[in-house]
This record gives C-alpha cells, sequence and structure tokens, in this order.
C-alpha cells in the first residue's frame, strides 16, 4: 500500500520491534498446541480471530480510522481486498494450523512458516509488476521447493498408527501458501490507512470463521487455565499486537526490512516448542530449514546487492 513505503534506515527501534513480531508470531504455534486440549482448531481460529477484531476496531476508533466505506467505489474494493486479505491470512491458516498441530509438534508447525517468502517470490512473477523470477531468483525458488519436500517428507500419504501426521505436514504448508497469498493480496491491495484496512481484513475473517465455528464445534464451554491464557494470548499477541508492530515497522523502515522477521518465526518457534513443552525435532527439520532459507537467500540476493 502506498503509506507503507519507506525509505529511512531502520532506526534501533525497528530492530527491536521485528525481533518482538518474530516472538510473538513464534511463540503463537506453542500456544496453539496449549488452547487445543481445551478447544477445538475451529473455535480457537475464532475466538483468536474474534479478539483480534475487536481489539484493532477499538484502536481504530482510538486513533479516528475508519472502516472503507462500501458506499463508494473505492470502499468496494478495498473491501474486496481486505476480505481476500482475512480469509488468506486469517480465517484459513489459523483453521489449517490449529487442526494440523493436533498431529504434529509446534516447532514444527513454525519451521513451515519459511516457506512463506519462498511462495511469495513464485506468486510475485504472476501477479506482481516487476517481481519477474530471475535466474538466481529461480535457483532459489528450486532449492526452496527441495526444503519444503524434504519437510513434508516421505510418508505422507502412509495410512497407519498415526497416518493424520502426513497430511498434517501438507496442511502446515498450505497454510504457509495461504499467507503468501495474503502478502499478495496486500501489495495489490489500494492505498488505505493500514490500520483501517487490517481492522477491516480481521472484522472480514471473524465473519468468515465464527458462524462456521459455531454451527461444526457449537458454542464453547470456558476452560479453565491454560487453555484459556494461551486462546486470550493468540487474539492479543500474535493478532492484534502484531499487526500494529507490523502497522509500525512499515510506516517506519519498509517493508522490505520487515520481510526479515521470516527468519526468526522459525527459530523462536522451535525454541518455545523445545522449552516450553518439551518436544523434538527430527534432524531432517532442520536440514529442510536450511534448504528453504538458502532458497530464499539466494532468490533475493539481487535485492540485497542493491540495498546501501
Amino acid at each position: 500500500m502506498n503509506e507503507a513505503t519507506a525509505t529511512a534506515a531502520p532506526a534501533p527501534s525497528d530492530w527491536f520491534l521485528v525481533v518482538l513480531l518474530g516472538m510473538l508470531w513464534g511463540a503463537s504455534f506453542m500456544a496453539v498446541s496449549v488452547a487445543l486440549p481445551g478447544y477445538g482448531p475451529l473455535t480457537v481460529a475464532a475466538v483468536r480471530i474474534a479478539l483480534g477484531a475487536a481489539a484493532l476496531l477499538t484502536v481504530a476508533r482510538a486513533t479516528a480510522h475508519r472502516l472503507p466505506d462500501p458506499r463508494q467505489t473505492d470502499g468496494r474494493r478495498a473491501w474486496r481486498f481486505a476480505i481476500a486479505l482475512g480469509l488468506f491470512s486469517n480465517a484459513l491458516p489459523f483453521f489449517f494450523l490449529g487442526w494440523s498441530q493436533q498431529y504434529v509438534t509446534s516447532g514444527f508447525a513454525g519451521i513451515t512458516m519459511a516457506a512463506v517468502p519462498l511462495f511469495v517470490l513464485g506468486l510475485a512473477h504472476v501477479f506482481v509488476p516487476g517481481e519477474r523470477l530471475t535466474r538466481s531468483r529461480v535457483a532459489g525458488f528450486v532449492l526452496g521447493l527441495a526444503g519444503v519436500g524434504l519437510l513434508i517428507g516421505p510418508g505422507i500419504f502412509a495410512s497407519s498408527g498415526a497416518a493424520l501426521e502426513g497430511p498434517a505436514r501438507l496442511v502446515c504448508v498450505s497454510a504457509a501458501l495461504c499467507y503468501a497469498i495474503g502478502s499478495i493480496v496486500t501489495r495489490r491491495a489500494p492505498a488505505v490507512p493500514l490500520i483501517s484496512f487490517s481492522a477491516a481484513a480481521l472484522l472480514a475473517a471473524a465473519a468468515i470463521i465464527v458462524p462456521v465455528a459455531l454451527a461444526v464445534e457449537g458454542l464453547p464451554s470456558l476452560s479453565r487455565g491454560v487453555p484459556t491464557l494461551a486462546l486470550l494470548y493468540l487474539g492479543i499477541g500474535p493478532t492484534a499486537l502484531a499487526t500494529l508492530i507490523l502497522v509500525r515497522v512499515i510506516r517506519s523502515a519498509g517493508p522490505s526490512f520487515l520481510s526479515q522477521v521470516n527468519y526468526h518465526v522459525p527459530v523462536w518457534s522451535v525454541i518455545f516448542g523445545v522449552a516450553v513443552l518439551d518436544e523434538t525435532l527430527p534432524p531432517q527439520f532442520l536440514a529442510a530449514l536450511g534448504l528453504i532459507l538458502a532458497g530464499l537467500g539466494l532468490g533475493r540476493a539481487r535485492a540485497w546487492r542493491r540495498r546501501p
């Protein structure tokens, strides 16, 4: 979006906020695993989105930011993009991750997010003018896809015992693809104040996911203790607060600088999963992460060389 183009060098506060954002998003995978024993995956996604929408709508009202006006042509166009963003960046991936984390570790789910900028490379080639795939980007894309393949593993269609672990891995990667589509939607969206657009997207996502959650899983009973605390964290921390941090960093240092958060999220997800949930990860997960990040680095090498 037009207002999100900053040219100033990142300040120390920008670096701090990017690390904080990585921690918030990285801890969200642990929080989902903690919330699932008390709530179904659709309920986790719905409550998280509804809390985030309520928080951002409150902030938008307090800062005199209005939602796009659907009576105007530009407002209707903004709402179409907001609905698409809410679907692909919130409703679908939140549910996908909640469902899959019943069968895979939070660390694995977090590592798959390293594939988001990799998918963005391929999608941007088709949907974003000026973002053509060069030879280095193609090489990086292929290398990263090899990492995704290693991440999913050869037993994806296994049908015994823990058969759903294989499909759950694929669903995690599908969530990463959803986030990448959401990134493309954001790039192509009209010039709307970021707080207004983010609040509209979360409101649209809530309108999509809440009725589905109520129809499928019913009205949730309040679970005592840790699952409810995890649910509250998901709504306030990595959904509402993280969106505000995202807005602040984009305005201050630009979207390219913000993209570095993709390096932090998988690392924090593994740290929280191992330290708090006592998870263990097979060695190929880290090898896959290395391939994905190497592919991303190769694909973005030219852009990094152009930086002052």
